[in-house]
């Protein structure tokens, strides 16, 4: 006798049939590598013996007997609330500056476009050279100026904004996602603005504004889940700036000069591939994911409220 379906249950199976690729997706690549993450979190594992449950062992070696993490996890929020702040003003910037150019708006958009393009690495070492303290052509232009150039990543209090400088200049994504928010305003509002005596502040406080907040939002969220996972620009800058070669079989001890440029990635990497500690890694890991949930979950509330509040 052949098995039938009602039609309530063909379209369940229908509907997880559409569903699948994505369920399949986000069980391999999100749900069993957080449900991992929390068991080992309670292991003490070496990735060679069988694990071990040790409790809250690895937690409170964490939170109480790590000396770098205070600072890692300082250094990661600093470059969240810098660099993430900077880029949505700097990027949406050059989107309003490209889109009003008149002409030669190609090659503006291109040029501002390609750092955006170069590889991680390449455009860490450049940038390192350029900003070397001796012989960078920076600080060359700076001393011709009459004006003491800093150390930039080997002093510990120009590492960080160097990176933010780094991550300005690639800043081409951001001025795209803008550019494409700015030009999609509806132009009657501007023009409507403009007969009712609206100058330029004016025009994008009350129109420009409230078109592209969604977008603002978006980067805001995304740069924070971005920057919370900062790793490669911080670590090759610092093993450059610090001129010890790295070669084949080394450990590479990130955070140069003195912990300013480590960051929570970093150590994340540290632990769990050099020092074989996997239950503290995986602790790390679940710190930075505690982290970036909040802080989005924090911006999509405030963002719901000033909807609620406009309507």
């Amino acid at each position: 006798m052949a098995l039938t379906l009602s039609s309530p249950a063909r379209r369940r199976l229908r509907t997880l049939g559409f569903l699948s690729p994505w369920l399949i997706g986000f069980s391999v690549f999100f749900a069993y590598p957080l449900i991992a993450t929390v068991y080992f979190s309670f292991m003490h594992y070496n990735q060679i013996k069988a694990p071990t449950f040790v409790g809250l062992r690895n937690w409170k070696y964490v939170f109480q007997d790590m000396p770098l993490f205070g600072p890692a996890l300082w250094n990661t929020l600093w470059l969240v609330v810098v660099m993430v702040a900077l880029r949505v003003v700097f990027g949406l910037s050059l989107g309003l500056l490209v889109t009003k150019i008149k002409s030669g708006v190609g090659f503006f958009r291109t040029a501002f476009y390609l750092p955006y393009l170069a590889p991680p690495v390449a455009a860490t070492v450049a940038f390192v050279f350029l900003l070397n303290p001796a012989a960078g052509p920076v600080n060359e232009v700076l001393s011709h100026l009459g004006i003491t150039g800093p150390n930039w990543f080997n002093d510990p209090s120009w590492a960080k904004p160097s990176l933010v400088m780094l991550s300005l200049w690639g800043i081409g994504d951001l001025m795209v996602v803008f550019m494409a928010a700015l030009l999609d305003v509806p132009k009657e509002q501007y023009e409507a603005a403009e007969l009712d005596g609206a100058g330029a502040w004016a025009r994008f406080r009350y129109v420009t504004w409230p078109s592209i907040t969604p977008i603002v939002m978006f980067a805001v969220v995304t740069g924070v889940v971005q920057t919370m996972q900062y790793y490669t620009q911080a670590l090759v800058a610092g093993k450059i700036a610090s001129g010890v070669s790295i070669g084949p079989g080394s450990v590479i001890q990130p955070g140069y000069p003195d912990h300013s440029t480590l960051t929570v990635p970093q150590l994340v990497y540290s632990m769990g591939f050099q020092n074989f500690n996997t239950g503290a890694a995986c602790v790390l890991s679940l710190v930075l994911f505690a982290i970036a949930m909040a802080v989005t979950m924090l911006l999509m509330r405030k963002r719901s409220g000033l909807l609620a509040a406009e309507d």
